[in-house]
């Protein structure tokens, strides 16, 4: 796996009002938001570093989770990377797949830590124990 590293510069949880009067829907969004090319002390190479933040929304307005950070990416080819990025806001397809799989999987697990915290439903299902049926 290309990824190197994860940095968390922003963690915010807010809940507004009490316990919620209606169904809450839960929305979890990872936006990248810069990439450029960093040099990376022990590393013959060149990385970048993904910019992003990973918003969970409680709706209708109820609660939300945001993370802010980045991540250090390895790969061989830095230059189109970026260039895709700049002109189109953008990934390419493996590396997107790549990163945003990573950032769910990371993010989610903290954004459920925080959602427990204030009391909150879990971002994501949990497994559920069922008796066996006879």
């Amino acid at each position: 796996m290309p990824i190197i590293g994860l940095n968390f510069n922003k963690i915010e949880a807010k809940k507004e009002g009490g316990a919620a009067q209606q169904e809450v829907k839960v929305n979890s969004t990872p936006m990248i938001s810069s990439v450029k090319e960093v040099t990376v002390p022990n590393l013959t190479k060149k990385a970048l570093s993904i910019g992003f933040e990973f918003l969970t929304r409680y709706d209708p307005g109820f609660a939300s989770v945001t993370i802010q950070g980045n991540l250090m990416y390895l790969t061989d080819k830095n230059k189109p990377i970026v260039d895709e990025f700049e002109k189109n806001k953008k990934l390419p397809e493996k590396a997107s797949l790549e990163i945003l799989n990573y950032l769910f999987r990371h993010c989610l697990l903290k954004a459920s830590i925080l959602a427990d915290d204030l009391q909150l439903p879990p971002p994501m299902p949990m497994p559920k124990i069922t008796p066996k049926k006879k």
